[in-house]
């Protein structure tokens, strides 16, 4: 079996994950929102926002996936938060990156 050559580092695909969740205005608007309200219901975002909640929905399934979010689930809602540990490293990593 052949082993693959990686060519790229940890932080850097890290760093690619982050920039592509945060990749749209509606992924930022949505960071951005959490960053200020601590967390909130996905329900809540809806009213400021002219995307429909399925499409809400999907960009949080992205951001949630990259890390930089997660989700409480208390039936029949979802409760999301800025993922601390994440937003920081994301941080960091960002900061190095421009720092170069």
């Amino acid at each position: 079996m052949e082993v693959k050559k990686k060519y790229y580092t940890e932080e850097q695909e890290q760093i690619t994950r982050y920039a592509k969740a945060m990749s749209h205005p509606v992924r930022v608007f949505i960071l951005d929102f959490l960053a200020q309200k601590k967390c909130c219901y996905s329900g809540d975002m809806i009213d400021d926002l002219p995307i429909a909640r399925s499409t809400l929905s999907e960009h949080l399934k992205e951001l949630k996936k990259s890390g930089l979010i997660q989700g409480e689930i208390n039936p029949p809602f979802i409760k999301y938060c800025i993922n601390q540990e994440n937003w920081q490293r994301a941080k960091r990593l960002f900061e190095g990156f421009f720092q170069k």
